[in-house]
């Protein structure tokens, strides 16, 4: 009678650590093996690692529901660190670690937090509240509008053999290119470059300085082990962060861009090139 009432303890204490089951669906895979992955599966193998990185689609719901799940998630699993946002900037950062300290966040946080509108308040809102009732840091990874302007103007020597390699600077300037449709002038196109992997330095170096276990929300390009963050953090004698991309059903992503894909319901897509044309008044 004593073992059985042993073993059903261990069995009740065994459920305590299985998550709910994440708000969206989707397909899970390790991308070095090729294995398909439940949800719970994926939460015990990016419980273990000191840092993570997860690459987001910006404008995708999906994305953020399932960081959301993960946050709380791997908070059951392990006593979480740190959470960095790509979204936060160090002037913020004050302001983030006051609203922390009482009882109760202010009605208007995103007014509190000088939440900035390029990143919709509606997606991002939930995170950031879960996390500001959390006992470890929320913390800025980006840079401050002033050094942004101040890398464009002068752009730095930036170290670091792999981050400098001519592949990776090329395929970047490609997707800075797309991103703006095409419409960037040719002599601005190194500066804009430096402004890029500036911030992906500035996220390696908030994340190896963060609390463990840390984890880190960014863009997916931000994220990409092949051309992004990752790349830094073994420039600054780290090793490489696990890293989780979250990409719409159809998109290519590949094991030497991340550890893990959660592929989603693909979504319409917003033509954000015709905005910028007439932004531009092509």
């Amino acid at each position: 009678m004593r073992g059985m009432w042993l073993l059903a303890m261990l069995w009740l204490a065994g459920c305590q650590h299985v998550a709910a089951p994440p708000p969206i669906g989707g397909e899970i895979r390790d991308l070095h093996s090729g294995q398909v992955l439940t949800a719970q599966q994926l939460l015990k193998r990016l419980a273990k690692p000191e840092q993570v990185i997860i690459g987001e689609q910006h404008d995708n719901a999906d994305h953020h529901a399932a960081e959301l799940w993960l946050l709380q998630s791997l908070g059951e699993q392990r006593s979480q660190g740190s959470l960095l946002l790509e979204m936060l900037t160090p002037d913020q950062q004050p302001k983030v670690d006051a609203v922390r300290q009482p009882a109760q966040l202010p009605n208007d946080l995103p007014g509190a937090l000088a939440w900035q509108d390029g990143w919709d308040w509606n997606l991002y809102g939930p995170m950031v509240r879960f996390a500001l009732t959390q006992p470890y840091p929320l913390l800025a990874a980006n840079l401050d509008n002033p050094e942004i302007r101040a890398f464009y103007r002068h752009p730095p020597v930036l170290n670091g053999q792999r981050s400098n390699a001519e592949d990776v600077k090329t395929t970047l300037l490609g997707q800075i290119s797309e991103s703006h449709c095409g419409l960037l002038p040719e002599s601005q196109m190194p500066a804009m470059l430096a402004v890029q992997q500036q911030r992906d330095r500035r996220m390696a170096e908030r994340l190896l300085a963060a609390p463990i276990p840390s984890l880190l929300l960014a863009g997916a390009w931000h994220a990409r082990k092949d051309v992004g963050v990752p790349l830094h953090v073994v420039d600054l004698g780290a090793q490489a962060p696990t890293v989780l991309m979250l990409a719409e059903q159809g998109a290519d992503v590949t094991a030497k861009m991340a550890d893990y894909v959660w592929y989603t319901p693909a979504t319409p897509k917003r033509d954000y090139c015709e905005e910028m044309r007439k932004q531009f008044g092509k």
